[in-house]
């Protein structure tokens, strides 16, 4: 059988959808007054768009028999290639309708390594159940690598701890954090509960790579102190210092919400210190007059979420 594509038969930025839909339904007719009927438009406008359309084709489409018309070869070959066109562009439509009501599609939300491991899968689960055709991909990292991603246009909305750096994006206060110095419950911190700045000054720290949100609260803390103090062990992601820290390797600074369990269950101390670690959680945007439906939906939701 001989495939004739429709595309390859008229210069494609020379049709009209009008002229593909009105194709159709007369092809499906047989009739021009049932098709202008069916239409809302005039006989002679159903006439002018086939004839245009032979015209774009170099033939005719269809044999003319009174006033019936009846598909030739080359009509039904390009036939099914028009539904498909038509069939995709009212797919299109129907999204662009729903997702302007119900929110729908894909969001893509970037997330530093607290928030995306401690707080937001939580609150994706819950968006997911109330919103059946939207979807939230999750992309977790250090607040630096999140911050690039969303100025590069990989991700639609960023969640980072600490202070942002970027100055085109849009930052505002989402909740508030706190960190905590913890020890193993064998380190001779963990009896007293409590370091002085020397002691700070003297510890082997277990510490996450530069660019992470926590470590720049930690580090800008200790210099407001004047403490100076030194890495035993940098470490990519919490769960690493959280074991390097029950093993005895050293002191960590991680957000309460990371050392939670930890705590109840007696595998982690906590220690008191002179140092102020309190942080804030912001949201990230790109800065856009426009927010669409789904961005909105996940913001709101956000928002009742913004107490620890």
């Amino acid at each position: 059988m001989i495939s004739i594509n429709l595309f390859d038969m008229i210069p494609l930025m020379a049709i009209t959808l009008r002229q593909l839909e009105i194709f159709e339904k007369v092809a499906r007719c047989g009739h021009v007054t049932q098709a202008s009927s069916q239409l809302l438009l005039t006989q002679s406008a159903v006439s002018m768009a086939i004839a245009e359309l032979e015209r774009l084709a170099g033939a005719p489409l269809f044999e003319r028999h009174g006033k019936r018309l009846f598909l030739n070869d080359r009509g039904r070959s390009i036939l099914p290639e028009i539904e498909k066109a038509l069939g995709i562009t009212r797919g299109i439509e129907q999204f662009l309708e729903s997702s302007a009501g119900e929110p729908a599609g894909v969001l893509n939300v970037g997330a530093s390594t607290t928030i995306g491991n401690y707080i937001l899968p939580d609150i994706v689960a819950e968006f997911s159940r109330c919103h059946t055709r939207a979807r939230v991909s999750l992309t977790v990292g250090n607040a630096r690598q999140i911050e690039n991603a969303l100025e590069n246009g990989e991700l639609d909305l960023g969640l980072t701890e600490g202070v942002p750096h970027s100055s085109v994006l849009h930052a505002t206060k989402w909740r508030d954090d706190r960190l905590v110095v913890v020890v193993g419950r064998e380190h001779p911190w963990a009896q007293g509960g409590k370091a002085t700045l020397d002691m700070l000054r003297e510890a082997q720290w277990l510490m996450r790579e530069k660019g992470s949100g926590t470590r720049e609260v930690f580090e800008a803390s200790m210099a407001r102190k004047d403490v100076t103090f030194s890495i035993a062990m940098e470490l990519g992601n919490t769960e690493a210092i959280k074991k390097a820290a029950e093993a005895g390797l050293g002191a960590g600074c991680l957000s309460i919400l990371a050392v939670r369990r930890e705590l109840e269950n007696g595998w982690l101390a906590e220690i008191a210190c002179p140092l102020d670690l309190g942080r804030t959680l912001f949201i990230q945007t790109r800065i856009s007059t426009y927010q669409s439906r789904l961005l909105q939906a996940f913001l709101g939701l956000l928002a009742q979420h913004q107490k620890l």
